[in-house]
């Protein structure tokens, strides 16, 4: 009984679904749904924004609300471990499915997914990352709720029925919103979108982000004005004699940026290893819980302690922790926060491999303000410079994003809106492109883009590049083609050129096995002659392809592939088995098809 109501009400919604897609395709222009679909994305977007953070602060509160503040806590060792537990046995058991690396996954979706992302992800990542986060874990709440804004977008676009561009497009404006919503930094939602995601869209797209950039940013100011998770008050302009040591800033960030990559990789590559999820989550959560006991700092997100850092008080991060005796001594802090910035990636990454569910934006964040108040005091510790210590800490949040995120632009907006920085617009301006110029000596792709990159899975701004990613060789193949067998004879052969309107004959065995082909052209001599038919073997005059293509082949192979051949048609061969051709023609029709489906012009 429950089974049949269950189906019945699901025939209804897909008919009055129906109905309401026709009345608005009849009634209401692409152009103005589409800006109200962004209105609605960008509310849903800063919703789920405000309510991660308020999850995140609801927690930490919960378990942190009665430390002393003045000794060491050893709750540190055993929170990290119950948080990240909860998270692995949520998505484990409930959620059954991967939703870590938000915005990597996002970029796969959009270059191998066609910007399809799945509906739990609107809701998923939120609560395993507000377990994670709010139990210590030392991740961002950023990237999961950008890939919650982006399944918002995309899935109410699929659910109008909407077409490859719109999904995207849609998609973009729930990143925008998400970014907006959870810093309340608009135009650093939409930098972002264009720069890390890499939509290539054209001017009149850019209103549907401004509108969901701008909605949820209304919702975080109304919502979230007197809880912002970084204060800073500037006081310090800025000094032109001091463009030197923003330089050497933005050389150490880009260089530490490196060091954050590459080395959260490797240790998350250790830990994949690990096959068994229980024997990951014990050690990760342990390893984290004792770095936490050690370095205080490493807890959450990290933003009290920029805050600290902001307020003059950078001496104050040993506070709670065993180094607490030496936080007067400039040399020990150094020491100290040598050590945090290395055990950083390490807390992040442990926190992730284990099964942890956050981003890397607030590491990015924290790792840039350490990185600048440790340079920053490094220089008036020995050279007695008197630098303004939470100048040089913004700018190398800015650094550090620029660089880590290969987000010049986002970086500088971003860091700019979130602490109301614009008087130090030149610094943040010199940091950033430093930092991003350096690590692009060493590292050519992000930390989000480089595993998508080395399986070939990127998509870019190169439109030519992009439109061939979207197409797939499998859906080109063209099978009428009259096969024939290696024992064939020349007479076999002028029946099937009578059957054909192809110049190309394939010579396939039993076994489906490609043994050669037969062109048309090489045997046009002696077809007109009757007396030979019997006589002349396929075998004899078919010759074995030099290029082919595999069914795994992606487009941008098989283009050049053909250009390098110069062939019209070329052999689809799996393991050795023929399964038909695809034509020169084929492609080139189906690539402007794609690309007029893919353009926002």
């Amino acid at each position: 009984m429950f089974r049949r109501s269950k189906v019945i009400w699901n025939l209804n919604y897909k008919r009055n679904l129906n109905r309401l897609i026709a009345w608005r395709i009849s009634t209401i222009s692409d152009r103005s749904f589409i800006y109200f679909l962004s209105l609605l994305v960008g509310l849903f977007s800063g919703l789920a924004a405000i309510i991660l953070k308020r999850l995140v602060y609801f927690v930490a509160e919960i378990l942190t609300d009665w430390f002393d503040i003045d000794g060491i806590n050893y709750w540190y060792l055993i929170y990290p471990l119950i948080g990240i537990t909860l998270t692995v046995l949520f998505v484990k058991y409930i959620v059954k499915d991967n939703i870590g690396h938000g915005v990597s996954k996002i970029l796969y979706s959009i270059s191998s997914q066609s910007s399809r992302i799945k509906p739990h992800n609107s809701w998923t990542s939120m609560v395993a990352s507000s377990l994670t986060i709010g139990f210590g874990g030392s991740v961002g709440a950023e990237a999961p709720i950008v890939l919650t804004g982006a399944s918002i977008g995309s899935n109410l676009a699929r659910l109008f029925k909407l077409n490859y561009k719109y999904i995207t497009l849609m998609l973009g404006c729930g990143v925008a919103g998400a970014i907006s919503g959870i810093f309340n930094a608009p135009i650093a939602g939409i930098v972002f979108t264009l720069e890390v995601l890499m939509l290539d869209l054209s001017m009149a797209y850019l209103i549907p982000l401004l509108i969901s950039s701008i909605t949820a940013s209304i919702l975080s100011y109304l919502f979230m004005a007197n809880t912002e998770a970084i204060r800073y008050q500037h006081v310090h302009p800025f000094q032109i004699e001091n463009l030197g040591y923003y330089i050497l800033l933005g050389i150490f960030t880009g260089l530490l940026a490196f060091y954050f990559t590459r080395m959260s990789m490797f240790l998350e590559k250790l830990f994949s290893y690990i096959k068994h999820w229980g024997v990951r989550l014990i050690i990760g959560g342990v390893i984290l819980g004792v770095l936490i006991f050690l370095f205080p700092p490493l807890w959450g997100e990290g933003y009290t302690s920029i805050t600290t850092i902001f307020d003059g008080m950078g001496a104050d991060l040993l506070n709670v922790s065993l180094f607490f005796a030496f936080k007067n001594d400039a040399h020990s802090v150094l020491f100290v926060l040598g050590l945090i910035l290395i055990f950083k990636v390490f807390a992040m990454s442990v926190t992730t491999g284990s099964g942890g569910i956050g981003g890397i934006f607030a590491p990015t964040l924290f790792m840039g303000a350490i990185a600048g108040y440790f340079l920053v005091t490094l220089f008036n510790t020995f050279f007695k410079l008197g630098l303004p210590e939470d100048n040089f800490s913004l700018a190398g949040m800015a650094g550090m994003m620029a660089a880590v995120m290969h987000a010049p632009l986002t970086a500088i907006f971003l860091t700019a809106e979130i602490t109301g920085g614009y008087g130090l617009l030149i610094p943040l301006l010199v940091t950033s492109t430093v930092a991003y110029l350096t690590i692009m000596q060493f590292e050519p792709h992000s930390i989000y883009t480089k595993r998508l990159a080395q399986r070939g899975e990127l998509i870019t701004h190169h439109k030519d590049k992009a439109v061939l990613h979207l197409m797939q060789a499998k859906k080109l193949i063209e099978t009428d083609f009259e096969i024939l067998a290696p024992n064939a004879t020349l007479g076999d052969l002028v029946q099937a050129i009578s059957h054909s309107n192809r110049n190309l004959f394939p010579v396939v065995d039993e076994a489906g096995i490609l043994q050669g082909m037969v062109k048309l052209s090489d045997v046009r001599g002696i077809i007109f002659e009757p007396d030979l038919y019997p006589k002349v073997m396929v075998k004899d005059m078919m010759y074995m392809p030099e290029y082919f293509i595999a069914p795994t082949d992606n487009m941008e192979d098989v283009a050049e592939k053909f250009e390098t051949s110069g062939r019209y048609n070329l052999a689809v061969i799996d393991d050795g088995k023929y399964l038909g051709f695809i034509s020169r023609a084929s492609v080139f029709s189906k690539y402007r098809k794609t690309i007029q489906d893919f353009s926002n012009e």
